[in-house]
């Protein structure tokens, strides 16, 4: 019986880090979602000065794109 009880502690475990990774990687996707809306903003605002005035957002937003993509939970090695 106390073999069960491990593995049923050990399955909880694995779906609670699992929830949390995607937890996570949402949090960090609707960030980049906010800075996209202000990147809109900004250019909106700028108008033909929106390259020069909105290069800090431009940037950060591609950085996030880059590094803030949703992901599963499982891992294929290829």
């Amino acid at each position: 019986m106390p073999l069960d009880e491990a593995r049923v502690a050990e399955y909880k475990a694995r779906l609670a880090e699992r929830e949390q990774t995607i937890r996570e990687s949402w949090v960090r996707t609707m960030e980049a979602k906010l800075v996209r809306d202000q990147l809109d903003r900004c250019y909106q605002t700028e108008g033909v000065n929106h390259l020069e005035s909105c290069k800090d957002l431009r940037e950060r937003y591609i950085e996030m794109l880059r590094e803030n993509r949703v992901k599963g939970y499982k891992n294929i090695d290829l």
